[in-house]
C-alpha cells in the first residue's frame, strides 16, 4: 500500500517489499516515473531481501517541492536511506534513479554496499539528443508516464506539464559528474544497458571503466526499457550480482592491472 516518511523539506512516499534476512535493496526509479515500473523484478529481487521503493519529489505520490535536481534527490535519498534502513544498503537505479544512486555513492559511500546503474548517465552529453526530442514532445500513442503521474500525484494532474518541465531542464543540464569523480566510489558496481539504450555506449562504457570495481552487461535486443523487455534476463543479472561475493575469474585483464 505504501506509506510516508517525513524528510525535512519533503514528505517521501515509499512501497516496502520482499523480505528475509538479506541485505535491504533501495530500488529508485527513472525520471517522470513511479516505483510502479519495477513491477517485473520486486518478486525476483524480495526474495530473501527488503526492498524499499521510494518516490522522489515531483514523481509519483511524493509532491512537487519545488526546486528539483540531482543533488537535492540524492541529499532526499541518503535522508530516506537513514530514516527506513540499518547499515548499508544495495542501491539499484534505472535511468534517473541510477544518476542519483551515483551521486549518493559519492556523497554518502558508507551508506552503499553495492551499487546497480541501468541505462544512467553521468554527464548529460552521455544521452542521445533524441531521447529529450521524445519526451519533451507529444506521445502519439498516449503518454504513459504522464498517466502514471496524473494518478497519484497530490499536485493534482494539472501539475503534470509543470514538472515535466523541470526535469527537462534538468536533463539538458545534468547530470555534470566526471570520470575522476567515479573514480573515488569504490563499491562494487554493475552498468548494465541495452544495447539499444538512450545513452550513448560509449558513455556507458566510460562509466563502467571509470568505477573502480565496474561489472559491465550489455543486453542485446533491448532498449532504455530493459527491465521490462527482458526482465528475467535483468532479474538473473541483478540478483546475480548482488547475492555473489568478489570477482573470481580464470583470465582476468582489468581486474588484474594488466590494462591500463
Amino acid at each position: 500500500m505504501g506509506t510516508y516518511v517525513e524528510l525535512g523539506s519533503v514528505r517521501m512516499w515509499f512501497d516496502e517489499q520482499g523480505g528475509g534476512p538479506g541485505t535491504t535493496a533501495v530500488l529508485l526509479h527513472g525520471g517522470m516515473a513511479t516505483a510502479d515500473t519495477w513491477g517485473m523484478q520486486v518478486g525476483a529481487l524480495g526474495a530473501g531481501r527488503r526492498l524499499l521503493l521510494p518516490e522522489q519529489r515531483g514523481h509519483g505520490h511524493t509532491a512537487d517541492a519545488g526546486e528539483v535536481s540531482y543533488d537535492l534527490m540524492s541529499a532526499d535519498t541518503v535522508a530516506f536511506i537513514e530514516a527506513t534502513a540499518t547499515g548499508p544498503v544495495d542501491l539499484v537505479g534505472w535511468s534517473d534513479g541510477g544518476n542519483v544512486a551515483l551521486h549518493v555513492a559519492l556523497r554518502r559511500p558508507d551508506l552503499v554496499r553495492k551499487l546497480v546503474t541501468i541505462g544512467s548517465n553521468f554527464h548529460h552529453e552521455g544521452t542521445i539528443p533524441a531521447l529529450l526530442e521524445e519526451m519533451g514532445g507529444e506521445q502519439e500513442d498516449g503518454d504513459m508516464l504522464g498517466d502514471l503521474y496524473k494518478a497519484v500525484s497530490p499536485d493534482g494532474p494539472d501539475h503534470w506539464p509543470v514538472i515535466k518541465a523541470k526535469l527537462l531542464e534538468m536533463w539538458r543540464t545534468g547530470p555534470t559528474l566526471t570520470e575522476a569523480d567515479l573514480a573515488t566510489i569504490d563499491r562494487p558496481a554493475l552498468v548494465l544497458v541495452g544495447d539499444d539504450d538512450a545513452v550513448f555506449l560509449r558513455h556507458t562504457v566510460a562509466l563502467y571503466e571509470a568505477l573502480p570495481q565496474g561489472q559491465l552487461a550489455i543486453v542485446p535486443g533491448t532498449s532504455h526499457l530493459v527491465p521490462i523487455e527482458k526482465p528475467d534476463l535483468v532479474n538473473r543479472l541483478l540478483v546475480d550480482f548482488l547475492d555473489d561475493g568478489a570477482v573470481v575469474s580464470m583470465l582476468p585483464m582489468r581486474r588484474a592491472g594488466v590494462v591500463a
